[in-house]
C-alpha cells in the first residue's frame, strides 16, 4: 500500500510530492523576531507562486504551535498556487516562548492532545492561543521540535517527550531545529530513547555547522541532514553547501540530504521587498547543483529523499 503524506488539502501519495523544499515558513510570528513577522495571505500567495515557477512542487512548513500558523489560509494558498504544503505541529526551542507562556505550564497529556489533534483532526485556527479552540479541517503532517545552542533546556526535553509520543502515535516524522547545527548527536540520542528512529528525523540547519565529518556520522546513524540556509549569504556562500553535499555523497550518504530555504524573517521575502526569497532554491541553487553533480543527484536530494523521510522507520501512514 502506498504511503500517504498529509498536506493541507488532504493526503497525497508520497511519490507525488515532486520536488520538495523541506524547510520553509509561510506564516510566522515570534517574539524573538520583532518586526519580522509575515502574516499577509496575498503577499505569501505571490511568493509561493514564484516558488511554483521555480520548479518546486511541495513545501514543508515547519512553523510549530504558537508562532503564527494560519491553516485555513495556507490551504487557500495551496489551491491558488498549485504548490502542495505540509504543515507542522510541535513546539520550538524555548527562546520563542516568553516566561509565563502556557506551554511551560500545561501538563503532558493536554499538550499531547493538542499535537495529536493537529495531526489527526485539524489544526486549531487560533494556533492554540485561546480563548477556546477553533477547529479547522487542515491537518499537520510532521512534528517540529527545537533544541537550544549546544544543549536541551528542561522545558525542551519535556516538549521532546511529548513531540516524540505524538510522532510515533500518528506515524509522522520529526524535524528538529538545531541551533547553529549543534547538539545533533544528543538530539538523536534523546529521540531514540523516546522511540523515534533516526530514519524518521530531519536535523535542521546542519549547514550552519559545515563539518562534513560530523554530517557523515549523523547520516550513518540514518538521520536526514537539513541543509536549509540556501541563499543565506550572511552565513556562507552556497558553494559551502555544494561542497558539503559533495562530501556527504562521496561518503555514500547522498540519500540522507534534504534541502530547504527556511525563510524565517519578513526581510527575507521578495513579497515584502526583501531577499533572497523562497524561490532561491529552485531558481538559483538547483541549476548549480545540477551543474556540479548531475541530474541524478538533484532527483535524489529533491524528490527521493523527502519520500524516504515520510516513509522512514516510525513514519508510516496512520
Amino acid at each position: 500500500m502506498t504511503v500517504q503524506v498529509t498536506t493541507v488539502l488532504g493526503p497525497v501519495p508520497v511519490d507525488q510530492l515532486g520536488r520538495v523544499d523541506a524547510h520553509a515558513h509561510l506564516f510566522l510570528r515570534s517574539p524573538i523576531l520583532p518586526g519580522e513577522e509575515f502574516q499577509d495571505g496575498d503577499a505569501m500567495t505571490g511568493e509561493v507562486a514564484e516558488v511554483a515557477r521555480s520548479g518546486i512542487e511541495t513545501v514543508v512548513d515547519l512553523t510549530p504551535i504558537g508562532l503564527g500558523r494560519r491553516p485555513a489560509r495556507t490551504a487557500r494558498l495551496s489551491r491558488d498556487t498549485g504548490v502542495q504544503v505540509v504543515l507542522a505541529t510541535g513546539v520550538h526551542r524555548a527562546a520563542h516562548y516568553p516566561a509565563g507562556h502556557w506551554l511551560y505550564e500545561v501538563d503532558d497529556d493536554t499538550l499531547l492532545d493538542c499535537l495529536v489533534t493537529d495531526l489527526t483532526t485539524g489544526i486549531d485556527e487560533r494556533d492554540w492561543q485561546g480563548p477556546r479552540p477553533l477547529p479547522s479541517e487542515v491537518r499537520a503532517g510532521i512534528v517540529k521540535l527545537g533544541a537550544s545552542y549546544h544543549h536541551l533546556q528542561p522545558a525542551e526535553r519535556r516538549w521532546f517527550r511529548v513531540g516524540a509520543a505524538a510522532g510515533t502515535r500518528c506515524g509522522v516524522p520529526v524535524a528538529v531545529h538545531t541551533e547553529i547545527g549543534t547538539s545533533a548527536h544528543e538530539v538523536l540520542d534523546e529521540l531514540e530513547q523516546l522511540g523515534v528512529a533516526p530514519s524518521a528525523v530531519m536535523l535542521a540547519h546542519l549547514d550552519r555547522n559545515p563539518d562534513p565529518g560530523l554530517h557523515v556520522e549523523l547520516a550513518a546513524r540514518g538521520a536526514f541532514l537539513g541543509y536549509d540556509t540556501i541563499g543565506r549569504t550572511k552565513y556562507h556562500p552556497d558553494a559551502v553547501v555544494l561542497d558539503l553535499i559533495g562530501a556527504v555523497a562521496a561518503a555514500g550518504h547522498a540519500g540522507q540530504i534534504l534541502l530547504g530555504t527556511d525563510v524565517g524573517r519578513r526581510g527575507m521575502l521578495r513579497a515584502y521587498g526583501g531577499g533572497p526569497g523562497m524561490a532561491v532554491l529552485g531558481r538559483t541553487f538547483v541549476p548549480r547543483l545540477r551543474a556540479a553533480y548531475g541530474d541524478a543527484l538533484v532527483a535524489t536530494v529533491l524528490q527521493e529523499n523527502p519520500q524516504r523521510l515520510f516513509t522512514g522507520s516510525g513514519a508510516a501512514q496512520p
